[in-house]
């Protein structure tokens, strides 16, 4: 096997001449640590833009700076904004809460503070709105057009208007309708369940009927006797939940439904209102997940105008962005979509005709930032090369950019100065689009922000450059480059983290940090890598600890991805492999000592990988694992698998109860016990299936932790973690 890798010798070379001789726990470097903050890259707390002038959070402050000049100012301060609290008659804050912008271009800030949302006007210094909140609302929507705010108080829609008067907008009383919450897991871009119309004349929603999914059983144990609060979750082949569409008119106080039919088991995604407000657009997948129709509705009538295009694969077709309208052509609209192989932008008309393809090329599009004022430029963050590119940090999907794209030329315009052209860019645009704020890092810059000019892309000013906040401690060498997959012809990337003061001579443990499939990806072109403070500590403890993206994991295209369609778990694992053979050729890796951890997707991997390769993985650890697929849920489950009907080959291989007698090293699962999406029958089944085979792994469960330990506890679990792997694996 030809191996092609690079190392890296500024970011992590040991410096044993210059730092000093200092530990690094793990309340240091993992998330929810007691000290974790000191070891992120600076960063601007809340740092947007209100037209063409950007804000951020800092202390008790809040600072603004405005085109043309630049000048920065105090826009407001935690003092300030108690004085004008306490002028409303409300409640003092105890530190600057979060705020967002609810009119761009006006000196208004939008924040919610003690059951109550404010609109602060930092010009006038005063409050000039108040919406009064109860405990049981959530899922707020605000509407700048129409001040009104859309919310829902158990499964059932509601809105607030500028002067606290409640409104219903559904009085469902049946078991299992619900009303203006996100529908199908989650899943296809979905995060919300309201969409106001562009001038706030309507409010679209989605209503489920879930009365037909099974319930299953999460337990409350904080209960005096413990209470089970089932939650509807539809598992792969079963019947899966009824979605509809209604539109709540504020003028006439009615709703109209719209006519989506049948089958009634589908997936309504990415709703979409026309400019005019006339017509509502929506992504309709089948269940089978192989055939997107973008259906136009009327808004006014509910009756179904016609279906504008649609998109077939033979895998699987993956909406997840609405329309995007241009805005000086109400008529054309931009779609994302995979159709050629990559996630790349589509010019259409309302009538369905497609005008132009606007990207094309083996790297996909990430976002869609906003228009320029006129309307001819649009701007995008995608993997594509730049010009100046060449292979290493930009290769692939490493490296992140912004780019200005003529839409009538088709000339994109990389948006970042010759030293900057690697790395990971997250941008925001400004109100007029003149401007950007720049936030990136690569691997040997922790964080730099910049103002840029987009017209003339140029560096305006530098808003802040963070410091290496590992400069005082040795930190390990980090190798990073590319194997051949199982294929023998595709390149993945991988980085390689050595043990501090490596003994050239020594053998070491080596731990496989695995996710392994779709909408995921660990090896990135940002700060570090995508090297985590617990790889580090590991690292620092004698440990070599190696990550490979292999085939079915992101931003590598539709085939990359949907090569893993119907059986899972074997082309995912045979890259791991790949990488087991790699890391046996590095002198300095025992190979009688190699360990993997995983959660989730990466569970699913870990179990797999210790029980399909037995002699292969010493030690494992599986959080959140999936076990058998069948007990997964529907949208995410048969998408990758199909149903157990069609696919009973596929789910006989990927069932970790049939391989769980061919466990012969330390395994440690791991599962929060009200997990709702991989639900605790999986690891509790993979245990009983191990009994049944006289095999014996161990568990640990985190009480009232859903599907990832976060918070204080996280500590904790690295903790669990990591003494497993020094009991058996060191």
């Amino acid at each position: 096997m030809k191996i092609k890798y690079w190392l890296i010798g500024i970011l992590f070379l040991p410096m044993a001449l210059m730092a000093q001789q200092k530990d690094l726990t793990l309340q240091d470097l993992i998330p929810g640590g007691k000290n974790y903050a000191k070891f992120v890259p600076k960063n601007l707390s809340q740092l947007q833009w209100n037209g063409d002038a950007y804000l951020y959070a800092k202390g008790d402050t809040v600072w603004t700076s405005e085109a043309p000049k630049w000048k920065k100012s105090v826009l407001l301060t935690k003092a300030g904004l108690n004085e004008a609290l306490e002028a409303a008659g409300q409640k003092k804050v105890g530190s600057l809460p979060r705020f967002s912008v609810p009119y761009a271009g006006q000196s208004l800030l939008s924040f919610m503070a003690n059951k109550h949302l404010y609109h602060y006007d930092y010009a006038a210094k005063k409050i000039v709105a108040d919406y009064t909140l109860q405990p049981k609302w959530e899922n707020y929507d605000f509407c700048p057009e129409n001040r009104y705010l859309a919310f829902t108080e158990g499964n059932n829609l509601k809105i607030l208007s500028p002067e606290n008067q409640v409104t219903d907008v559904t009085n469902e009383t049946a078991d299992g309708i619900v009303c203006g919450q996100s529908v199908h897991q989650n899943e296809f871009g979905i995060h919300k369940g309201t969409f106001w119309s562009p001038k706030g004349s309507a409010l679209a929603f989605y209503q489920m009927d879930e009365s037909m999914v099974t319930e299953y059983p999460i337990v409350n144990i904080d209960a005096r006797c413990a209470k089970v609060e089932p939650r509807r979750y539809p598992m792969a082949g079963m019947k899966s939940h009824h979605v509809t569409v209604g539109v709540y008119q504020l003028e006439t106080g009615k709703t109209v439904w719209l006519k989506t039919g049948t089958p009634k088991e589908k997936f309504l995604t990415n709703i979409s209102w026309s400019p005019d407000e006339q017509h509502i657009y929506i992504a309709e997948l089948n269940r089978e997940q192989n055939e997107m129709n973008l259906v136009c509705y009327s808004a006014v009538t509910g009756q179904k105008e016609g279906v504008l295009f649609t998109e077939k694969d033979e895998h699987y077709v993956e909406p997840q962005h609405p329309l995007l309208f241009l805005p000086n052509q109400p008529d054309q609209f931009i779609w994302q979509s995979e159709r050629d192989g990559y996630n790349h932008l589509y010019l259409y008309n309302t009538k369905g005709e497609l005008l132009k393809q606007l990207t094309k090329g083996e790297w996909v599009v990430m976002d869609v930032l906003g228009f320029d004022e006129k309307g001819e430029n649009l701007f995008i963050s995608s993997t594509q090369p730049s010009p100046l590119s060449s292979f290493g940090p930009d290769h692939g999907p490493l490296s992140v950019k912004t780019w200005a794209l003529n839409l009538k030329k088709g000339k994109s315009t990389c948006l970042a100065t010759d030293a900057v052209l690697t790395g990971v860019h997250n941008t925001q645009l400004s109100g007029s689009g003149k401007y950007l704020l720049d936030n990136y890092s690569s691997w040997d810059i922790p964080r730099k922000i910049v103002l840029v000019d987009t017209k003339k892309d140029k560096e305006i000013a530098t808003l802040l450059t963070a410091e290496n906040p590992y400069k005082d401690y040795e930190m390990p060498e980090v190798e990073r480059g590319t194997i051949k997959a199982a294929d023998g012809v595709t390149d993945l990337n991988y980085f390689l983290v050595k043990p501090l003061h490596m003994d050239s001579t020594k053998k070491y443990p080596t731990i496989i940090y695995v996710y392994g499939g779709p909408h995921a990806q660990l090896v990135i072109g940002g700060w570090m890598g995508g090297v985590s403070g617990w790889d580090i500590y590991m690292a620092r403890r004698g440990y070599v600890v190696f990550t490979v993206d292999g085939r079915g994991s992101a931003n590598r295209g539709h085939a990359f991805e949907s090569v893993i369609h119907r059986q899972l778990g074997v082309n995912e694992m045979a890259d791991q492999l790949k990488g087991v053979e790699f890391l046996k050729s590095k002198p300095y890796v025992d190979a009688d000592r190699i360990g993997v951890h995983g959660w989730s997707f990466g569970g699913f991997m870990t179990t797999n990988l210790m029980c399909s390769y037995p002699d292969v993985f010493k030690v494992g650890v599986a959080g959140g694992p999936v076990i058998d697929w069948s007990n997964y849920e529907i949208m995410y489950g048969e998408r990758y698998m199909d149903t157990p009907q069609e696919n009973p080959e596929g789910y006989k291989n990927s069932n970790l109860k049939l391989k769980a007698k061919n466990l012969k090293g330390h395994l440690l699962l791991i599962h929060g016990d009200i997990d709702p999406v991989v639900v605790w029958q999986h690891s509790l089944g993979f245990l009983k299936a191990c009994v049944d085979a006289n095999t014996y792994p161990d568990y640990f469960v985190y009480p009232r932790h859903e599907h990832n330990v976060i918070g204080k506890d996280r500590p904790h679990l690295h903790e669990k973690i990591t003494r497993y792997f020094d009991d058996y694996l060191r």
